[in-house]
C-alpha cells in the first residue's frame, strides 16, 4: 500500500529553515509515497465573522456565498482526510507555534467534519494517521516550561484523531547548534517509514 504523505511547512524562511531542512530528510524516508505539500509561509486567511457564520449553517441551507467562504477550509480538511501521515515543519517562535500554523488549525478543525461533540465530549474523526513533527527552536528546549508549542500540538491533534504523534527536535539551537541537529538526524534515521 502507497502511503499518502501530507507535507505541511510552517516555517517563514524559504532558505536556511532547519525546519524544512528536516522534513527534506524525514521526506527522503518515505520511498514511493505519494506527498501533498502545502507551504504556510505565505499566510492563511484568518476565520472571521463571515466564516463562522457559514461554519454554523446546515450544510443544505448555505447560501453560495457562504459555501464559498468554507470552501478553503474544506479543501484543507480534504487534504488531511487523504493523508495517512502527516508531515509537519514547526519553529518555535515566541515559545509557541508560527500564526500560519495556527490559522491552519482554525481552519480543519471543524465540527462534524474533523471531530464531533457527543455525550462524553469532543471526539476526533480523523483517527489511524500519523503525525510526525520537525521542531526547530533557537533557544526554547522542547519539554520545558517555555515551550507552548508542542503541548498545543499533541492536543490539538489528538482533538482532531490523530494520537500517533512522533515529535522531532532540534532545539535550543542558539545555545549548540551541531548537537542539536545531530540529535534530530539521529532520530530522523530511527523513524520507521
Amino acid at each position: 500500500m502507497t502511503n499518502h504523505i501530507l507535507r505541511i511547512d510552517a516555517s517563514l524562511r524559504q532558505t536556511d529553515s532547519i525546519t524544512r531542512g528536516l522534513l527534506d530528510r524525514i521526506t527522503a524516508r518515505f520511498t514511493g509515497a505519494t506527498i501533498t505539500t502545502r507551504d504556510l509561509s505565505g499566510g492563511l486567511p484568518l476565520i472571521g465573522e463571515t466564516w463562522i457564520g457559514a461554519n454554523f449553517t446546515p450544510p443544505e441551507d448555505r447560501s453560495e456565498a457562504q459555501n464559498a467562504a468554507l470552501a478553503y477550509s474544506d479543501d484543507l480538511i480534504k487534504e488531511l482526510k487523504a493523508a495517512d501521515t502527516l508531515l509537519l515543519g514547526l519553529p518555535i517562535y515566541n515559545f509557541t507555534v508560527p500564526t500560519a500554523f495556527k490559522a491552519w488549525i482554525d481552519l480543519v478543525a471543524r465540527a462534524g467534519l474533523s471531530f464531533q461533540y457527543t455525550d462524553t465530549g469532543p471526539v476526533g474523526l480523523l483517527t489511524g494517521k500519523r503525525a510526525i513533527i520537525a521542531i526547530g527552536s533557537g533557544g526554547t528546549k522542547t519539554g520545558s516550561d517555555m515551550d507552548f508549542a508542542t503541548g498545543y500540538i499533541r492536543h490539538i491533534l489528538g482533538f482532531i484523531g490523530i494520537t500517533d504523534v512522533t515529535f522531532i527536535a532540534a532545539d535550543a539551537l542558539m545555545v549548540d547548534a551541531d548537537t542539536a541537529l545531530a540529535a534530530a538526524h539521529s532520530q530522523i534515521d530511527a523513524l520507521a517509514a
